[in-house]
């Protein structure tokens, strides 16, 4: 089953981060639907509050159809410095814990309690340290968490989302059976919607099902590390270490044209297709990613690469394909193209359906999600974003509200003020201007100041 003779793997999830962080920062929306994601006719949701689940308001949703469900949530656009101040706290807090800490994303880490040590580690103490951890990460953030413990990765994950939300988990040694094969299939890590299909064809709806099937099927139906991964993950058998270091990978697929393309129609076809693929051999080895980049070469041989990525890593098809086919809409392909390629890195075996539209770098690299996209919208085209930070040389600290038609308007609110009043401005005005957010914050749960 496990090497791992007390339940020593510990996985932390901030409970619907970054909407949290936007209602501890502005108290007119504690208690209300709010959603963060792209904001833009192709955005899709990143983040939802509780409020708005309850109405059918899910990640990876199409804005629009989260707008339809949910008119009266507050729509925000990201804002990453504040995000990253939270995560920064929570991340030292982990290493206080161990000195092997292995993040997944902002808001989301493993970590190896008996790193550097022996001694042994029983569930009644992981639970009295789980519980502290979450105290203090309430204390200093103002937000909350949720925690698992177990003996392996996939557990401890799987119990995390059990405690979910504010809560704690310990699936104690011995266990492991009794919780695993009660749950969907797609509760193990590598298995997204692609693999949930293909092995349903065997009748396989719970990991018991899975843990039914033979080795030899599963090979055959999903490839060699595919199938042999999730033969042992559905009978408990999990011996992938918490590791602070993860290696930079990537899938990709790339096609020379015998002659220059420019109908738009056909290269998002080909794109599309691309984005398919490289999806597929992403699922068949387990993993999910981050980053998607689109190579293309132009008539005269220019090559351009553009890039977009995503807070938490996806295996969708349909995430990839929306990204790709959204940067190839950033280049002038009317003189033709003759080389088109998708890539996926940032590699995980963990899937996290929490996506921004319209985040890009428009060169190589991999930028921190958003922050290129958030400073071009401010500062080159003077858009204000619902939701992001700005102070006034009269009224002081506040946030969008919302903008157009050349107006802004403006809640003047921070976290540790009641709600505040509202008003709205030109949007050139002289005495309004982004507010900066401190990036090496000692309390990441104070809001700028005015």
């Amino acid at each position: 089953m496990t090497t791992r003779r007390d339940p020593t793997v510990l996985h932390l999830d901030l409970d619907a981060f970054f909407a949290a962080v936007e209602q501890r920062d502005k108290p007119s929306l504690r208690g209300r639907p709010v959603v963060v994601g792209g904001l833009g006719p192709r955005g899709v949701v990143s983040t939802a509050s509780y409020e708005a689940r309850e109405y059918g308001v899910r990640s990876a949703m199409p804005i629009s159809e989260a707008r339809a469900r949910c008119p009266h949530a507050a729509y925000l656009g990201g804002r990453f410095p504040a995000y990253r101040a939270v995560s920064r706290v929570v991340m030292d807090q982990l290493h206080t814990l161990s000195p092997l800490v292995e993040p997944l994303s902002l808001d989301e880490a493993f970590v190896d309690l008996a790193a550097g040590s022996d001694a042994p580690l029983p569930a009644d103490a992981v639970r009295a340290l789980g519980e502290r951890l979450r105290s203090t990460i309430r204390e200093r953030t103002g937000l909350t968490a949720s925690v698992g413990a177990a003996t392996s990765k996939t557990l401890a994950k799987i119990a995390s989302e059990m405690a979910k939300p504010d809560g704690l988990v310990i699936v104690e040694p011995g266990r492991e059976i009794d919780v695993l094969h009660p749950l969907p299939v797609r509760a193990l890590p590598g298995v997204g919607p692609a693999t949930a299909a293909r092995v349903a064809r065997l009748g396989v709806r719970t990991v018991g099902d899975l843990a039914r099937i033979t080795e030899a099927e599963l090979i055959d139906l999903l490839g060699e590390s595919h199938g042999r991964s999730l033969f042992h993950l559905a009978h408990g058998r999990d011996e992938r270490r918490v590791s602070s270091e993860r290696a930079s990978k990537s899938i990709s697929v790339e096609d020379t044209f015998d002659r220059d393309i420019t109908d738009p129609a056909l290269l998002t076809a080909l794109v599309t297709r691309m984005a398919e693929k490289v999806t597929e051999r992403l699922v068949r080895a387990g993993h999910s990613g981050r980053t998607i980049t689109l190579k293309a070469r132009l008539h005269d041989f220019t090559t351009y690469s553009r890039s977009a990525t995503l807070p938490g890593p996806t295996d969708d098809a349909r995430a990839v394909v929306r990204l790709a086919v959204q940067l190839l809409q950033e280049i002038d392909t009317s003189n033709g193209i003759r080389l088109l390629g998708v890539g996926v890195s940032g590699l995980s075996d963990w899937v996290q359906d929490d996506l921004f539209a319209a985040v890009h770098d428009a060169g190589t690299g991999d930028p921190r999600p958003g922050e290129e996209d958030l400073d071009a919208a401010v500062h080159a085209e003077r858009r204000w974003v619902p939701g992001m930070d700005v102070v006034h040389a009269v009224h002081g600290a506040g946030w969008v509200w919302g903008s157009g038609l050349s107006r802004v308007t403006v809640r003047f609110e921070s976290a540790g003020t009641p709600p505040g009043p509202v008003r709205t401005f030109a949007s050139d005005d002289a005495d309004l201007s982004p507010a900066e957010w401190p990036e090496m914050s000692d309390e990441a749960g104070a809001p700028p100041a005015s």
